[in-house]
């Protein structure tokens, strides 16, 4: 609820600045600054004295409009109490934009004072709050560098999350891998000085359904023996993106008390350089029993999340689902504000496309094509972790993940950037949440709350 000194946003279509309500003044105001409702202008309203009385904020048009518009004025308005009136749409939604866009992070440096929203009467002031807590857990762990948040913080970070959320944590540490049978795991992180392991999280019902989330928690990647280049380095604090927001997922899912019983499987590993190393040529047993040859150590986050999903299909869960920051090939598939949707049910592919084209929080289905198989031909073992010919990046380490599971009802992986490289409404340049809402939203509708 607005307090007596919030300032009011009103919000205006394009070419909708007549039904905004206007004292004759303000939209004298309006026209002489020439604003119509352009998506994403904002225009302070003066008193007879040059104070500030509240703000216009564009739209703009309906078909071009984005679901997260007024989180442009969320990133926007100066520090301070809001309100928002007029065409601002669906109330959820609008006030979860605005707080999406005040986001910023501080932790090495001071960030602007953010702008406070008073959620709309209508609006779900307890699922904005998820939603908004969801992405900004995700961001702060993407945005955080390795040296701050290498294996052990990532998993005393996630402890501290399970703990507050009343979640049961069992850890797979370092050479307790081989002895459990995780040996793609271990070799993929051995190298780093910090040692690999496996996070396994349960929350809920045991008698409800189960629904698996299995995050890549690469906390940086040099690419191995097979070592990316400096440019190519830069961004790879980011690559347990698939992690951070399957974490904040899982923190969305508990927050709503989702009739489902939920499990999180979190592979974390650096994948470092030193003596130990695992090898291009090197042939790896996986905990499925499949042979893999490392036709390249960059391809690593496949190897981690085989051993992981192999793990969560064994007990059949109805969905499986995995978020990765696997493949460039996907960006360029896609670009970055696309993630690339893979899964063995259509229905359900369907389902999460129209989920997050409601949310503002888009997938895009890719096929699991499977005459590529023979593009990860392995003349030696089973199978090799790269493609062959340099074609489909994206959907053979589909294809590859895909052979670890076969038991789930369903399975969908989401190639995900992680990162937003140019500002947009509701998410600032940095680590970003991606499938978050689009997920949550379809288990929400199908599982419900208690």
């Amino acid at each position: 609820m607005p307090n007596s000194s919030s300032l009011p946003i009103i919000a205006v279509e394009e070419n909708g600045l007549a039904q905004a309500g206007l004292s004759g003044t303000h939209a004298n105001w309006a026209a002489a600054n020439d604003f119509t409702g352009q998506r994403g202008r904002i225009l302070a309203l003066p008193d007879n004295e040059g104070a500030v009385t509240g703000y216009l904020f564009g739209m703009g048009k309906p078909e071009d409009r984005s679901g997260l518009v007024l989180g442009l004025a969320g990133a926007s308005l100066p520090e301070g109490d809001y309100h928002l009136e007029g065409a601002y749409g669906d109330p959820t939604l609008a006030a979860t934009a605005f707080r999406l866009g005040t986001y910023s992070f501080d932790r090495y440096r001071k960030g602007k004072p953010a702008a406070r929203l008073a959620a709309p009467r209508q609006a779900d002031s307890a699922e904005i709050d998820r939603l908004v807590e969801a992405a900004f857990l995700a961001r702060d762990l993407i945005n955080t560098p390795t040296n701050d948040l290498g294996p052990d913080a990532l998993h005393a970070a996630i402890a501290d999350f399970a703990q507050k959320r009343g979640m049961h944590l069992r850890a797979i540490v370092g050479d307790e891998l081989l002895a459990a049978n995780f040996p793609m795991i271990h070799a993929v992180g051995r190298a780093a000085p910090q040692p690999p392991r496996l996070l396994d999280l349960t929350w809920g019902d045991e008698s409800h359904p189960r629904i698996t989330l299995v995050g890549k928690g690469v906390t940086f990647d040099t690419g191995g023996l097979d070592i990316k280049n400096a440019t190519g380095m830069l961004l790879m604090k980011k690559d347990m993106g698939g992690a951070a927001n399957v974490l904040g997922l899982a923190s969305a899912i508990v927050s709503a008390g989702l009739k489902l019983r939920l499990r999180v499987l979190i592979p974390i590993v650096e994948n470092a350089i030193s003596g130990n190393s695992f090898r291009p040529g090197d042939v790896l047993t996986s905990r499925k029993g499949l042979t893999v040859e490392i036709g390249n150590t960059d391809a690593e986050g496949r190897l981690i999340l085989a051993d992981a999903l192999a793990l969560a299909d064994e007990e059949a869960p109805e969905l499986l689902l995995d978020m990765a920051t696997l493949t460039g090939a996907a960006r360029v598939a896609l670009g970055p504000e696309l993630p690339a949707l893979y899964a063995t049910n259509d229905t359900l592919a369907r389902d999460l496309m129209n989920a997050g084209q409601s949310a503002d929080d888009p997938l895009w289905q890719m096929p699991l094509w499977s005459p590529y198989d023979a593009m990860m031909k392995s003349k030696i073992a089973d199978v090799n972790n790269a493609g062959s010919g340099g074609f489909a990046g994206s959907i053979t380490a589909a294809l590859f993940m895909r052979r670890f599971v076969g038991n789930a009802r369903a399975w969908v992986h989401l190639d995900i950037m992680a990162w937003a490289p140019e500002a947009r409404p509701g998410r600032p340049v940095g680590g970003t949440d991606q499938g978050i809402r689009a997920v949550y939203s379809v288990l929400k509708q199908r599982y419900g709350q208690g």
